[in-house]
């Protein structure tokens, strides 16, 4: 029995908290904190009104490093959930490495004034985490994460070599709203706006923003038209699959969001850098955060169902095969039981499996860890059992 300390009280913490509250077995105690108390004290009384367990809250900031530090001295957990904005990781990394406390995350580093997914900043952590004997695990929710886990578990089952991965990612659900982000306005615009990246014949290739897309067919949701993206765990994954010869990450996005996203860019409301308005700076892009509906109140009347999956195609025996290994996640369904919606639910799930990996000892390391260099057996055994069943198909 461990105690766990959560960090973040959006949708995908309000997840985390939960799950967390519901994991008798591995967790003594949960902490959940965050800059503001009040989203904090409302998740604990939710969850002890639905699931009868009574959870301890804190305020901190999280670029607070000395507070933060004191903070997991006086609780001492065994591992810190990180599920703040991704522009706080390195200071929750540092405050981990004072405490002595093991870390993890559900997305990687991103400077504020970049929009730019990059793992150097957090690998360069390496040494200090293995020197202090601590473990960091990286990408602990779904894409990244569970889609890491799906390929290592291809390799080490079903492919001698991975020549090919295509992670598709399908959101066919309907919130009811003209325009909303499923998960914070602020990284979620960040990421689809960039330029799209793939990794094929050991190079980077780039695209220009959401102009390369094709039809997939997602079990439980149908065809649709999915676009080519950067996403983080491309990185990783380029190193750690064996025989790897391409990796592609797509993502689904109707006609009325990208004619709005279109809009938005055109007028200049999703820049990043700083512009004067009255006398004051501000940044158009948190200007729209504050507009745009907070991804957590969207779950309510959430209806349809998330497709996720990777597949994969390389050489068994000699002979070509290819499989599609995914989950389906059903908005309303997660709704019943953690209030949230299924983009939320498919992130704080696999966090909390990971923590679970980490204070059982099923994974275990001094250093900084991405998820496919780990066993994924005891990963996808829990992570069914916990919410998001998996399947496999061989195409």
């Amino acid at each position: 029995m461990s105690k766990v300390l959560i960090i973040g009280a959006g949708g995908v913490g309000g997840v985390v908290a939960h799950k967390a509250a519901m994991e008798k077995t591995h967790f003594s105690e949960v902490m959940l904190a965050s800059r503001r108390l009040a989203p904090v004290e409302k998740l604990a009384a939710e969850i002890e009104q639905m699931h009868g367990r009574k959870i301890q809250t804190a305020q901190v900031d999280a670029d607070d490093v000395p507070a933060l530090t004191k903070l997991l001295k006086d609780y001492q957990p065994k591992v810190v959930i990180n599920v703040a904005l991704p522009y706080q990781d390195l200071h929750i990394m540092d405050a981990c490495l004072a405490a002595g406390v093991d870390y993890l995350d559900t997305a990687n580093y991103e400077p504020p004034d970049v929009a730019k997914f990059e793992y150097k900043w957090q690998w360069a952590y390496q040494d200090r985490f293995a020197k202090a004997g601590r473990m960091a695990l990286l990408g602990s929710g779904f894409d990244p994460g569970v889609t890491n886990v799906f390929c290592a578990y291809v390799q080490k089952h079903l492919l001698d070599e991975v020549h090919y991965v295509d992670i598709v990612d399908c959101n066919g659900g309907s919130h009811g709203k003209a325009f909303a982000t499923n998960f914070n306005p602020e990284i979620n615009i960040r990421e689809i706006t960039a330029r799209g990246r793939y990794w094929e014949g050991g190079e980077w290739k780039e695209t220009d923003p959401l102009s390369v897309a094709r039809m997939f067919d997602y079990p439980g949701v149908g065809e649709r038209k999915s676009f080519l993206l950067y996403h983080e765990e491309l990185e990783s994954l380029a190193k750690n699959l064996k025989g790897l010869k391409r990796i592609r990450f797509w993502m689904t996005f109707g006609e009325a969001y990208l004619k709005h996203l279109e809009v938005m860019q055109n007028i200049g409301i999703t820049r990043i850098d700083e512009v004067e308005f009255e006398g004051k700076k501000i940044v158009p892009i948190k200007f729209l955060r504050a507009l745009l509906p907070d991804p957590a109140s969207l779950a309510a009347n959430y209806t349809g169902k998330t497709s996720i999956g990777c597949l994969c195609e390389g050489v068994k025996n000699g002979q070509k095969k290819r499989y599609f290994i995914y989950n389906i996640c059903d908005h309303a369904e997660t709704y019943k039981e953690v209030r949230a919606q299924a983009v939320s639910y498919t992130t704080g799930v696999p966090a909390v499996t990971g923590a679970v990996m980490m204070v059982t000892g099923a994974w275990k390391g001094a250093g900084v860890f991405n998820m496919e260099q780990l066993d994924p057996d005891p990963f996808l055994e829990d992570v069914g059992k916990r919410g998001l069943p998996w399947h496999v198909e061989e195409r």
